[in-house]
């Protein structure tokens, strides 16, 4: 691979062919930075009018991940220097990558994302877009935004209220991981296929006969992708706990759902992590990301991500995501000093101040 931290190529010849997106830094674990999603957000949408391409396959190099998120640590730095906003370079970094998970949701060509490794944040606002979605042997799913003080953004308030019963929330919440399987059953994966045969849809995408009508590309697509796996999926854990993430989390008090989930002693591992994460998190981002996903149910697309941008914006013009980032990423003593100790201490008008038009804040330009 060439130094390009996104490889630009196509698969195929011809008069169409695929173009491929390559995240190209896995030294840190293919993370976006705001040069990344300006090369893919261009390409996509020259794709997106050029006849000779019949679809899109996004990948990311190296063997540990699609892509663990968004560089934080400018984020951070964007905050830190501009105390009460606007913070410009985050709040532009969220603008742009907003607008091209936009166009992945709605992208007019089939859009493979093969996400194996770790795919979590910002990659996950990538994978969850894409029409046909991969996940393999080796896939940890995460949203852990509430370990930084930030929220599950990238469309989150959308793919997030489209899975089953409360998976969404508790993910959300809780910062909880899951795998494959559990991705197929909370709709935020479509495929399982084992790693080593990305040789083979690679191959396959390269030799197909392509035509000019998008829905007959798709089954192309949905045909290639159709593939026996060659390795076993991994045990889900969310399908056989769904009685108790849906208990845990039901209800419109967050109050209650705190005292609920602090006071879990059952034996289930997994369950005990998710809750060590909500109460290692940032209460007062619980509190926003509750809100951000209760009012967002019904949203358009759209309308998700202008709130999620003016949420956003408000975020950065806050010192509890630079303490979250700076605890967990910079002197990684994992000891942030929140601002609350439990969601019952935040004022309403705190709270309801992270939801107003903040002063100065990008636009979200949609394409189409």
């Amino acid at each position: 691979m060439s130094e390009e931290v996104v490889v630009v190529s196509t698969l195929g010849e011809g008069n169409r062919r695929v173009g491929r997106l390559t995240l190209n830094v896995p030294r840190i674990l293919n993370s976006l930075d705001a040069e990344m999603i300006e090369i893919m957000l261009g390409k996509l949408l020259e794709g997106a009018e050029d006849d000779s391409i019949a679809a899109v396959y996004i990948d990311g190099e190296g063997e540990k991940a699609f892509c663990a998120g968004g560089d934080v640590h400018e984020l951070r730095r964007s905050s830190i220097d501009n105390p009460g906003g606007p913070c410009t370079y985050a709040e532009n970094f969220f603008a742009r990558e907003y607008q091209m998970n936009y166009v992945l949701f709605t992208y007019p060509k089939p859009v493979i994302c093969w996400g194996h490794g770790v795919v979590m944040g910002g990659g996950m606002g990538v994978m969850a877009g894409c029409s046909h979605r991969v996940v393999s042997e080796r896939t940890r799913i995460g949203m852990p935004e509430i370990t930084i003080a930030l929220f599950p953004d990238v469309g989150g308030s959308y793919f997030l209220n489209r899975t089953p019963g409360m998976i969404g929330r508790f993910l959300s919440l809780t910062s909880a991981h899951i795998n494959a399987a559990d991705a197929l059953f909370a709709n935020l994966g479509d495929v399982f296929l084992a790693h080593e045969q990305r040789h083979e849809v690679i191959e396959a995408l390269a030799s197909a006969e392509w035509t000019e009508d998008s829905k007959a590309n798709t089954a192309i697509v949905d045909a290639i992708l159709g593939m026996t796996p060659t390795a076993e999926i991994p045990v889900g854990v969310v399908e056989p706990l769904m009685p108790e993430i849906d208990a845990l989390m039901a209800g419109d008090d967050l109050a209650e759902i705190s005292d609920r989930l602090l006071a879990y002693d059952g034996e289930n591992a997994w369950l005990q992590k998710a809750r060590d994460g909500f109460a290692h998190g940032s209460k007062l981002a619980a509190a926003w990301i509750f809100r951000q996903l209760n009012e967002s149910v019904d949203y358009s697309l759209k309308e998700v991500f202008d709130t999620e941008l003016r949420l956003g914006a408000n975020i950065m013009r806050h010192p509890e995501f630079a303490e979250g980032v700076r605890a967990l990423l910079v002197d990684k003593d994992r000891q942030p000093k929140w601002q609350f100790d439990a969601v019952q201490d935040i004022p309403d008008d705190l709270l309801e101040s992270f939801f107003d038009e903040p002063d100065g804040a990008p636009s979200m330009h949609y394409p189409w």
